[in-house]
């Protein structure tokens, strides 16, 4: 007797609730057994290049030379399976299980043995009726090779086996995978779904799509604004979709939709800004234009949209903030009145409300020297003395309004915490 070692992928496979149907119907599942693998296991497994290396009762365990054909092997089997069995009563379903290794094994006499072998038929009695398990090295050496799911179920420790094995299970039905949740990106982030075509023309859809394009590119030109590709918003074209649902698949803080509607020459775009968390409409506009010229109107609405819709988009980061609990650190403030006050000196004046000479002179002045800003941020220790209430809106905003300045010349004043009376003050000031 001569023995050989090799690498392969093992599948090893069995019926579930096999003792209950032979229980239930012996006959009748034998013959059903048996017809199945005639029909479809012989045929998958010589389809996948695989080799049939033994059956014993429900049970029965196939090699193959590559991990991809093993998977294809098994999911298709899985598949088939689950089509035969939609009008089958579920006590009296054929269902199987399989599990799926690669490791070195020992081929003696036409049989195969080793801990390769022993992890397969152990990931098999982990897998449900219907179901595939595998481990982790077949989960890497499928990678990017097949479209497929895994769900990682963990490390988990088999009858025999000495060390615990990373179990994955494959999903096969493509309409039971779990949607991950993906983490908002560290700065605003926007998608923009594909516009509808509601004029009935197909020919429109071209120009909806070129519309969205124009309005991507014209996004993605903000620095301060993570825009997600075309190829990902695009996969929504066509569907229904739940606003709330794509910010969680996009991982994205704001959705832009719209429609597009052409009569007699005329088009008429409607684009509306939604926040996905809340489904709250931040902004809604509609464009007319002529269609004479495609390319010059597309132009046109794409500047128009992205011109509206950074400043909504600063302003509800602004909002966001204030409303998320803070304990005063000192990055918060000055990024949300920078981004208040629009880089724009008469922005700023207005939404500070400032008081003191000196601060009047310097925000309306075209010069801000280290100087001037050294003596700005110098009128932020009078708010940390005992002012009167009444003076206690102005010192704050006074306050706020210097730390926005310094930050937006670029300097780093070392700024003393405002005192604790003062927070609500601010937050308030800042909400308006």
């Amino acid at each position: 007797m001569s023995q050989t070692r090799r690498l392969a992928a093992i599948l090893a496979a069995d019926v579930a609730g096999y003792s209950r149907l032979i229980g239930a119907d012996e006959g009748g599942t034998l013959e059903r057994i048996k017809a199945l693998r005639g029909e479809l296991l012989d045929p998958k497994i010589a389809e996948r290049n695989g080799r049939l290396v033994k059956t014993a009762g429900d049970g029965f365990l196939v090699e193959f030379g590559s991990v991809v054909d093993a998977l294809r092997c098994a999911v298709d089997v899985q598949r088939e399976m689950s089509g035969r069995n939609t009008d089958v009563p579920s006590d009296n379903r054929i269902e199987f299980r399989i599990g799926i290794n690669v490791g070195d094994i020992v081929v003696e006499d036409g049989d195969i043995f080793g801990d390769g072998v022993n992890i397969a038929a152990r990931l098999e009695g982990l897998a449900e009726p219907g179901g595939i398990c595998v481990s982790a090295r077949v989960r890497e050496d499928a990678a990017g090779r097949l479209d497929l799911v895994f769900e990682d179920i963990g490390e988990q420790s088999l009858k025999n086996i000495t060390r615990p094995v990373r179990v994955f299970r494959v999903v096969t039905d493509k309409r039971t995978v779990p949607t991950p949740m993906l983490a908002l990106p560290d700065k605003p982030s926007i998608a923009v779904l594909p516009f509808a075509n509601m004029s009935g023309d197909p020919e429109q859809e071209y120009f909806a799509d070129g519309m969205v394009e124009e309005i991507i590119t014209a996004l993605s030109r903000i620095r301060w604004l993570f825009v997600i590709a075309r190829n990902s918003s695009f996969t929504y074209k066509g569907q229904a979709t739940d606003v709330k649902q794509v910010g969680r698949e996009l991982g994205v803080r704001y959705v832009l939709e719209g429609s597009v509607r052409k009569a007699s020459g005329r088009v008429r775009i409607t684009a509306q800004l939604i926040e996905a968390e809340t489904g709250a409409h931040l902004w809604a506009d509609r464009f007319d234009g002529e269609i004479a010229d495609v390319f010059d109107l597309q132009d046109q609405v794409a500047t128009a949209v992205a011109g509206v819709i950074e400043p909504t988009l600063q302003l509800a980061e602004v909002q966001r903030a204030s409303r998320r609990p803070t304990t005063w650190p000192r990055t918060i403030f000055i990024y949300a009145l920078t981004q208040r006050c629009f880089r724009r000196r008469g922005t700023l004046l207005r939404c500070c409300g400032c008081s003191t000479p000196r601060l009047h002179a310097i925000l309306t002045s075209g010069r801000r020297s280290p100087g001037q800003v050294s003596a700005i941020s110098g009128s932020t220790r009078w708010t940390r003395s005992a002012v009167a209430p009444t003076q206690r809106a102005t010192a704050a905003r006074d306050w706020s309004a210097a730390a926005g300045l310094c930050w937006w010349c670029g300097m780093t004043p070392q700024f003393s915490p405002m005192p604790r009376s003062h927070s609500p003050i601010w937050a308030k000031t800042l909400a308006r």
